[in-house]
């Protein structure tokens, strides 16, 4: 229990003096207490968009390759293991084009984005 002290205002009101140590730990609470309310919001909105089939969840892989700085798209292409050339020629998209989408030079029309899609086998959504 920190030391406090309970001064009474003109007014009536109650005011607490306590030292700065302790209003830096009750403030860090504070903090540790919203983060934890977000995340947990956070949690029961992502669970709710999953099982209404709004959301999808990202494999592992994919996720390390963007962490490491490729693009959504380039992360599920070397994720699938395909080269741009390969891509280009399922598609009929061309492989400079593929480049540019993948280093988000350029964005890619939803029909493009479709057929790059159903290349790499994934949900159309992941790249809408």
């Amino acid at each position: 229990m920190p030391d406090l002290q309970i001064i009474h205002a003109p007014n009536g009101d109650e005011m607490v003096v306590l030292s700065r140590a302790d209003y830096d730990q009750l403030v860090a609470r504070l903090d540790d207490a919203e983060e934890d309310q977000a995340d947990a919001a956070m949690y029961i909105a992502r669970k709710a968009a999953l099982e209404a089939g709004t959301d999808f969840l990202l494999p592992a892989e994919v996720s390390a390759f963007i962490l490491k700085g490729d693009s959504l798209l380039r992360a599920t292409r070397r994720w699938r293991g395909f080269s741009q050339s390969h891509i280009a020629e399922v598609t009929g998209i061309g492989q400079g084009y593929l480049s540019d989408l993948e280093s988000r030079r350029r964005s890619g029309t939803p029909e493009t984005m479709q057929k790059i899609a159903k290349a790499l086998d994934v949900p159309e959504t992941w790249f809408s």
